[in-house]
C-alpha cells in the first residue's frame, strides 16, 4: 500500500543532500561528470537542465516531508530519472565505471528511498 508521508524522514533528506550535492558539483562539472555527459552524448547546451531537475527533485523531497503526496511524486520523479540515465548509458554503450557505480548507484539509492519511505 502507498502512503502519502513518509514513514521515515532521514532517507528522503539523504536523498535530497545527495541531489544538491551533485548538482552543486554540476555547477563546475568536475572531469568524471563530464565524461559522463559526453559519454552518453547528452548535449553540453542542455547540461543546466541536470542542474534544475536536481534541485526541483530535492526540493519535492523536502516539501514532501510535510505535504502528502509530494515526496512519492518526488522520489517517483528521481527513480524515472535514473532510469533514464541508465538507458542513455545503455544506448551510447558508455558502461564504464560512471555506469555501474554512479549511474546505477544513483538508480539504487533513489529505489531505496521509495521503498523503504513510502510503501509498506
Amino acid at each position: 500500500m502507498l502512503i502519502l508521508l513518509p514513514e521515515l524522514w532521514w532517507p528522503t533528506i539523504l536523498l535530497a543532500a545527495v541531489l544538491v550535492g551533485d548538482a552543486a558539483l554540476s555547477l563546475r562539472p568536475p572531469g568524471f561528470i563530464r565524461d559522463c555527459l559526453d559519454g552518453v552524448r547528452f548535449p553540453r547546451e542542455w547540461w543546466w537542465t541536470l542542474i534544475v531537475i536536481k534541485l526541483v527533485a530535492a526540493a519535492g523531497l523536502v516539501v514532501g516531508l510535510w505535504v502528502p503526496g509530494i515526496a512519492a511524486a518526488a522520489t517517483t520523479g528521481v527513480v524515472a530519472y535514473f532510469v533514464c540515465a541508465a538507458a542513455a548509458h545503455l544506448r551510447a554503450r558508455f558502461l564504464g565505471v560512471s555506469f555501474w557505480v554512479n549511474c546505477l548507484g544513483m538508480l539504487a539509492l533513489s529505489v531505496a528511498v521509495l521503498l523503504s519511505t513510502l510503501l509498506v
